[in-house]
């Protein structure tokens, strides 16, 4: 592989694999991802190892992105036992400047470098051009990231903001707060918005229908793609709406002119559906600031390659390498 001067490593790990790939400022290199299966490591530091001896690099840089909290450098990997630091990270790949982030706070780090292509829109809204952007991330955990552009850089604070109280407002929906105590969960967001989520609401809505049981999400999502599954339907339908509600939420909290960008797989597949089940109208619901949510776009993003992307941009900003 053809290296250059500045070539940094930046990996995006999941809760089954990781993908690291080389950057030159803020592009990825061609042919560079390579994609290990976490199951076969007991560790990222062999990981990265295996990528250098496997492709030479001799990145100046490294940036990791990752599904867990991060606080004072260290990532606590969600749904794996991985604890990783920058210094493990500069040990195992030779770079010299380091950087770990959640893997929201990479998606956030991307957004200025996606282009339309990148982009399926979900709710038209005003014109996306302000520096303060959303990042919504649905999949096997829930949480959002704010991005912010100051002095030229762009700040992606860190957030948990799935484990805050999911808001109920109509009285069926006190059922579900009661059905998640009664298996043990604190009725989170995350405990809706997340693929166990929406395993939670179709048990929920089953459990009401006399008819307990229980389906994966893929099953789940089988059965609301034919109509087969009356509380398939339903829980999606739940699903959506809450998805509304908690996003309206936020946008009032943050205030993203410049757009909101769902991310992940649970985002992905039901972001056919919510057009016909409702998250406009509970995006929406904000009594006499509903008109003021016309101001906020949001999309969906399409691009698998977003994370690495964001890693690279991060550290082409502390480097001084992000074009003019």
């Amino acid at each position: 592989m053809t290296q250059t001067d500045a070539l940094t490593l930046v990996a995006d790990i999941g809760g089954t694999n990781t993908r690291v790939a080389l950057a030159c400022g803020v592009e990825l290199q061609p042919g560079s991802i390579r994609r290990y299966r976490n199951a076969e490591a007991g560790s990222l530091e062999e990981v990265l190892k295996k990528y250098i001896a496997e492709t030479s690099a001799s990145p100046v840089a490294a940036c990791i992105a990752g599904a867990g909290p991060v606080m004072d450098g260290v990532l606590r990997m969600t749904n794996l036992s991985w604890v990783i630091d920058e210094a493990c990270v500069r040990e195992a790949s030779g770079a010299a400047r380091v950087a770990v982030l959640n893997d929201l706070q990479a998606q956030g780090h991307a957004l200025s470098h996606l282009g339309p292509d990148d982009l399926r829109p979900l709710l038209a809204g005003g014109t996306g051009s302000g520096s303060t952007r959303l990042v919504v991330g649905l999949g096997t955990g829930m949480n959002i990231a704010m991005v912010f552009e100051h002095g030229g850089l762009t700040l992606v604070p860190p957030s948990e903001a799935g484990h805050m109280s999911l808001a109920l407002r109509q009285a069926d929906e006190l059922g579900l707060a009661e059905f998640l105590k009664s298996e043990g969960e604190f009725p989170s967001v995350e405990e809706a918005l997340s693929g166990r989520g929406l395993q939670a609401l179709y048990q929920w809505r089953r459990a009401e229908a006399g008819n307990p049981g229980a389906k994966p999400p893929a099953e789940i999502m089988a059965g609301v793609a034919d109509g087969s599954d009356a509380q398939a339907v339903e829980a999606a339908e739940y699903y959506v709406r809450f998805a509304g509600r908690v996003t309206g939420d936020l946008a009032l909290a943050q205030l993203p002119f410049g757009g909101i960008y769902f991310i992940g797989g649970v985002s992905r597949s039901l972001a056919p559906y919510f057009d016909s089940m409702g998250f406009g109208a509970s995006f929406r619901d904000k009594g006499r600031f509903s008109d003021f949510m016309d101001q906020f776009p949001v999309w969906l993003i399409e691009n698998d390659e977003a994370a690495l992307v964001g890693c690279a941009s991060h550290m082409a900003e502390i480097m001084g390498q992000t074009p003019e």
